[in-house]
């Protein structure tokens, strides 16, 4: 199942309902990009509405070492023709629905970057800088391609390499962990209510939460609703 698809016109974001047919209670993923067209969070923002609890990622805390990989997202909106704007929490909570934030804190996330090799660290270091500025002056195009695709079960070697890479597994497999712990207590205390339990994460980590929910709990993908996350020029 195809979870982000981009083609020389757009990006696309598929936004997947799971349901397990002894209970009620339905997840709704949101894969999500950290930079994006105003339109797509508004289009979030008016679903989240809709939901009786939003899960939400977000690391918790500050670090240096973080800021300096979020630059290549951040840079991004600064450049007013790219059309684009910062994922940002006030641009998609409604603010009359709960939230929980499970994800990791910010010296959590830097203890697991810290257990990469010593030369990986610094080249992820000083890459995101750089990345950043590419990112800034010629827009997403830059890092895009048309055979670009985030699966559940990835199935190409491609993405199979991708996934398999270190670096990966420090940004997401513990936080991934903490997620999926969360998403399980829900389950057991309000699994037999006819809710509506959102997942607002980055879009890598929804193979994570697709298979987790799937091979604990039974979950399955039911209904999927196309997101455009922005127009390529």
């Amino acid at each position: 199942m195809q979870i982000v698809e981009v083609t020389g016109y757009a990006i696309r974001s598929a936004v997947i309902t799971m349901r397990r047919r002894e209970t009620p209670l339905e997840f709704v993923i949101f894969p999500m990009q950290h930079v994006a067209s105003p339109t797509f969070y508004s289009q979030v923002r008016a679903r989240l509405g809709r939901c009786d609890l939003i899960v939400i990622e977000g690391v918790r805390g500050r670090s240096a070492g973080l800021s300096a990989l979020t630059l290549a997202y951040r840079f991004a909106p600064r450049r007013r023709r790219n059309g684009l704007r910062e994922q940002r929490e006030e641009l998609l909570l409604p603010g009359d629905v709960p939230v929980i934030h499970p994800d990791l804190t910010a010296a959590e996330a830097m203890a697991d970057l810290r257990e990469l090799p010593r030369w990986l660290y610094l080249l992820l270091m000083v890459a995101a800088p750089v990345m950043g500025l590419v990112f800034a002056l010629r827009g997403p195009g830059a890092f895009l391609d048309e055979d670009l695709v985030v699966e559940d079960l990835p199935s190409t070697f491609r993405a199979e390499m991708l996934a398999d890479h270190p670096v990966e597994h420090a940004l997401t497999d513990r936080r991934d962990q903490r997620l999926l712990d969360a998403l399980g207590e829900i389950h057991a205390e309000r699994g037999d209510e006819p809710i509506r339990v959102a997942v607002v994460y980055g879009a890598g980590h929804v193979p994570a939460i697709v298979s987790g929910l799937a091979h604990r709990y039974g979950y399955r993908p039911r209904e999927a609703e196309w997101l455009t996350v922005l127009v390529l020029a």
